[in-house]
């Protein structure tokens, strides 16, 4: 998804063409569909090389807001911007700090830094920086997408629960498995 970013960026030097590309190409390729409808569950997340995979061999996707969301949020990243994932009541959509886009209908701070741009793909018709009017003068939850590096994890050396052997031979059970399996 990140290379797909980049590949926009190649494609769109203008900065505020590019930003509705990308935008364009998400709205129009993720299909919305509930996670109950596609997987069976309340909440099902992908990620967005699972969606980017799926419009790459499918030429388009399914997911829900926060599926959009995420893609968007990476393609913004990997498209030399600024990008954050924004979470309300019941939604989630992305952002892309673009403080020279006139065509929003508001524009949003994060950490009190105006010029960031509401990014709703889950419509058909939505433009970039349509905002729902539930999501205006309230406060939202809003992660901007950072280039921090992942460092692996070794595992432990020992489990954080084991089953020991206690000195008669017999074999001693943490409480809350031994708990459990004596009720």
């Amino acid at each position: 998804a990140y290379n797909l970013g980049e590949q926009f960026a190649e494609k769109y030097p203008d900065q505020l063409q590019r930003a509705e590309a990308v935008f364009h190409f998400v709205r129009d390729r993720v299909h919305y569909t509930t996670d109950t409808d596609q997987f069976g569950h309340d909440e099902f997340a992908q990620n967005a090389d699972e969606l980017a995979t799926a419009i790459g061999e499918n030429g388009v996707s399914y997911g829900d807001c926060e599926d959009s969301a995420v893609l968007l949020a990476v393609m913004y990243k990997g498209a030399g911007y600024r990008s954050a994932i924004v979470i309300g009541e019941g939604h989630t959509a992305a952002m892309v700090y673009l403080p020279s886009y006139e065509k929003a209908t508001a524009v949003f701070e994060i950490a009190g830094e105006p010029g960031w741009v509401w990014a709703e793909a889950t419509g058909k018709n939505n433009p970039l920086g349509w905002v729902p009017k539930e999501f205006i003068n309230v406060e939202v939850a809003a992660y901007e997408i950072s280039e921090e590096t992942i460092a692996p994890l070794e595992p432990p050396a020992a489990p954080a629960t084991a089953v020991a052997e206690t000195g008669g031979g017999g074999f001693s059970f943490p409480f809350p498995f031994g708990g459990i399996i004596i009720l």
